[in-house]
C-alpha cells in the first residue's frame, strides 16, 4: 500500500471514531432524557396516591357585595344646637314692652296667669332680695350681654327674687334714665322671668326693679 493509500486509511479510522463517539453521546442524551421523563412520572404518581384523587372544585356563584353609600360627614350638632339656643336668647332692642306692663306708676310686669297679689308683694317688699346686678356705667350691648347673663346664672342656680339697677338717668343728657325702658324690654323677653316692679325707695326706687324668676 502506498502512502496515499495509508494517509486515507488513518483518515477513514478517525472518522469512524468521530462518528462513534457522537452516537455515544447521542444515546447517553436519550438515555438521560428517558431516566428525567420516568422520574418525574413516578413523583407524579407517587404524589397521585399521596393525596388522593383531585376533583376539580364546583364552581360557586358568589354573590355581589354590595357597599352602603358613603354616609354623608357628620353635622355639628351640638355647635349648631348651641348657636340655636343663643338666637332664642338674644334680646332685641325693638321689642315693644309698653302694651305689657301694668299702667301702674311704676309700669310693673306679670306674665299671663299671674295675679296682680305678685307684683303687689314684689312691689312690698314681700320677696328676700338673693342676688344684684348693678348695670351703671355699662354701655348698651354690655348691658344687654350682662343682664342675659345675669339672669341665666340666677334662674340656674335657682334665685326667685334679684334687683336689677339701672340708674336713675341723673347724669345723662335731659335727665332721663337710659337704660330703664331697655332693661324692662330685655326682661319681658327673658322666659326666665314671671314678673317685675319697681324696687322700694330702700332698695334702689325708680333706679332698679326688682325681678321675680320661674322656679327652675
Amino acid at each position: 500500500m502506498n502512502k496515499a493509500g495509508i494517509k486515507d486509511f488513518k483518515g477513514l479510522k478517525a472518522l469512524k471514531k468521530d462518528i462513534e463517539r457522537a452516537a455515544e453521546l447521542q444515546a447517553q442524551r436519550e438515555a438521560a432524557r428517558l431516566e428525567a421523563q420516568r422520574r418525574q412520572q413516578a413523583e407524579q404518581e407517587l404524589f397521585a396516591r399521596s393525596v388522593g384523587a383531585v376533583r376539580p372544585l364546583p364552581e360557586r356563584h358568589h354573590a355581589k357585595l354590595r357597599l352602603a353609600p358613603e354616609p354623608p360627614p357628620p353635622l355639628a350638632l351640638q355647635a349648631k344646637r348651641d348657636e340655636e339656643a343663643v338666637m332664642r336668647e338674644a334680646l332685641s332692642d325693638e321689642f315693644d314692652v309698653d302694651s305689657l306692663l301694668d299702667t301702674d306708676e311704676a309700669l310693673s310686669f306679670r306674665r299671663p296667669g299671674m295675679g296682680l297679689d305678685v307684683v303687689r308683694k314684689l312691689r312690698r317688699g314681700g320677696w328676700r332680695i338673693q342676688g344684684q346686678l348693678d348695670l351703671h356705667g355699662l354701655r348698651r350691648e354690655d348691658a344687654r350681654e350682662a343682664l342675659a347673663d345675669f339672669i341665666r346664672e340666677a334662674h340656674k342656680v335657682g334665685w326667685r327674687c334679684v334687683r336689677v339697677v339701672h340708674g336713675k338717668g341723673l347724669g345723662s343728657p335731659g335727665k332721663t334714665p337710659v337704660l330703664k325702658g331697655r332693661v324692662q324690654s330685655w326682661l319681658v323677653q327673658k322666659k326666665e322671668v314671671i314678673a317685675f316692679a319697681q324696687a322700694r325707695p330702700a332698695e334702689g326706687g325708680a333706679g332698679a326693679l326688682v325681678v321675680l324668676l320661674a322656679q327652675g
